[in-house]
């Protein structure tokens, strides 16, 4: 997950106040697994993992269930690298349910090196909330990996050296949303450059989203207030003229919101497309975060 204008740290701050999730079990060993294990672990980068669960202290956490594209969007992949210098979070990584994060990752032997974590910082609430705060703790550092088959489906263990350890399926590689054409509803607005950047969630009464149109152009809601307006994209950026936009008046909260969004899709953008996640930044360091549903 490469962020050019943006690296995002985790903060456990955006999950104070949040629920504690019951634990579902206990478990006394380190992660350790038996009959039809494998060290051989080279394939775990050609592979989507699904998170089953996450052990922290010996109590199991399981992935909550749910039927939210946020729940059914998560997975995990590996694909070793570093990024460019001064860039937070490389190409492995993805999202437990709530928020995208990206690292870099080295797999050496049965060892996976997880290091240089960057996150979006949108306030998880509930049991999504805290599966994540407990699968981010275990998600760094060295790992020691294991891995099973049965029934033709392996299990991926990742286990730290306090015996705290994460469990995933392997999965089916989910094809992304094409960018244009998707209805991209916007979330989260990103405030700020590289480490001093901030994240905030919309008001729950603004209903904003856009779409970009095979025509060159970009459709969607302000929050309250539709516009449309031209949109060109090319090499990793979105050329967006002037907006025309209805003129209803809206309640406090929601105008502000509309005139954020309004600098941020304004002039020359860049954008990065990840799964169902699309991040739109201005040049000013003002940003958005949209998903497909």
């Amino acid at each position: 997950m490469k962020r050019t204008t943006k690296n995002m740290t985790y903060a456990a701050a955006a999950l104070a106040g949040t629920a504690v999730l019951a634990a579902c079990g206990t478990e006394s060993g380190s992660g350790a697994v038996g009959e039809g294990d494998t060290k051989d672990i080279s394939t775990i980068a050609d592979t989507s993992w699904l998170p089953q669960s996450v052990t922290v202290d010996g109590k199991k956490y399981d992935l909550p269930k749910g039927d939210s594209f946020e729940l059914e969007d998560a997975h995990i992949t590996f694909k070793p690298g570093a990024a460019e210098p001064d860039v937070g979070g490389g190409e492995s990584g993805g999202t437990v349910g709530c928020n995208h994060f990206g690292a870099d990752v080295d797999i050496k032997g049965d060892t996976v090196k997880v290091s240089d974590l960057a996150m979006t910082l949108i306030g998880c609430g509930g049991a999504v909330g805290e599966f994540e705060e407990k699968f981010v703790s275990v998600f760094e550092g060295n790992l020691k990996a294991a891995m099973q088959e049965r029934d033709g489906t392996k299990t991926l263990t990742l286990t730290r050296g306090n015996g705290d350890h994460i469990t995933l399926r392997e999965g089916t590689a989910k094809t992304a949303p094409a960018l244009k054409g998707t209805r991209w509803t916007i979330d989260t607005l990103l405030s700020g450059k590289s480490d001093d950047s901030t994240a905030a969630s919309l008001p729950a009464e603004a209903k904003a989203h856009l779409t970009l149109t095979k025509n060159n152009t970009v459709t969607g809601s302000l929050g309250c207030n539709t516009f449309n307006a031209k949109a060109t994209v090319k090499d990793g950026t979105i050329e967006i003229g002037p907006l025309a936009t209805t003129r209803m008046v809206c309640s406090g909260p929601v105008m502000k919101t509309e005139r954020e969004l309004t600098e941020i899709l304004s002039g020359k953008v860049s954008y990065q497309q990840k799964h169902k996640s699309l991040t739109i930044n201005a040049a000013s360091g003002e940003g958005l975060v949209a998903r497909a549903k």
